[in-house]
């Protein structure tokens, strides 16, 4: 005997938030809801920037989102939200799956499903809602949904505004309490995350932990220096000097082979 679809409370009502880069993916998805009156749909949002821009403005309940979008996967756009809505992936790949759910979804609809697999996706996610909260931190939350992947870019959220650094760019990063500053070029960039979590995200061919707050970037070094007090300090190509202890010495040695 088939068990009965759990349902949410009674006359409660909910928002919800769409993001799929398929225009009929997201028409679908609206077709779907169009039969539930105690849903409204807030926005239809074909990438992950207008995702992140339209939960920020509007803090919905509910978020159907789509994984590989352009601009930012459904992951990034994950990492980068405030802790609140119930989500639904909604993909085509089923090889997400068990990510999805490490990073605590309510369900994973796979293209194409039938309107019974969706409305029992629903109900999941209306349960959800308003529970105790069984998300991570955002450091957690990152390094779950990429774990196995090296980073290629760090994505820093202020309001409703992402900035997108990439690791190329990067000269350093210096640990400042529970933030992580990276300094490219000329800028930088202040990012909530601990310098321990952010570093096996790192390629360790082009990042190394030189000092307890501070991971350098390799092709920027330029010499090493020892000081009056046997200390020893990296010098960068635009100049800068960064201590280096007595473990980041060693690291360094063995990588450059010296």
């Amino acid at each position: 005997m088939t068990e009965p679809t759990p349902t949410a409370a009674p006359g409660r009502r909910f928002t919800a938030l769409l993001a799929d880069d398929e225009d009929l993916a997201r028409a679908l998805l609206l077709e779907h809801l169009a039969g539930h009156p105690e849903v409204q749909v807030l926005a239809s949002c074909r990438d992950g920037f207008e995702a992140i821009r339209a939960a920020a403005e509007q803090a919905p309940d509910l978020l159907f989102l789509d994984i590989q979008m352009p601009g930012l996967d459904g992951f990034e756009v994950l990492e980068l939200l405030d802790p609140g809505p119930a989500v639904v992936f909604v993909t085509a790949h089923d090889r997400h799956a068990l990510r999805a759910f490490q990073v605590h979804a309510a369900d994973y609809l796979l293209k194409p499903f039938s309107a019974e697999r969706f409305e029992a996706a629903l109900a999941q996610a209306k349960l959800r809602c308003g529970g105790p909260s069984a998300w991570p931190d955002p450091a957690a939350l990152a390094a779950t949904a990429r774990e196995g992947r090296l980073q290629e870019r760090l994505l820093i959220k202020d309001g409703a505004r992402v900035t997108v650094v990439p690791l190329a760019r990067i000269d350093y990063i210096q640990a400042q309490d529970d933030y992580v500053l990276l300094k490219a070029g000329a800028r930088e960039h202040l990012k909530e995350q601990t310098l321990s979590s952010l570093e096996p995200r790192l390629d360790p061919r082009q990042f190394l932990r030189i000092h307890r707050s501070y991971i350098l970037r390799l092709d920027r070094l330029a010499q090493l220096e020892k000081t009056a007090t046997d200390s020893w300090v990296a010098v960068l190509t635009d100049g800068t000097r960064l201590p280096v202890s007595r473990s980041g010495y060693a690291r360094l040695a063995r990588t450059l082979e010296y």
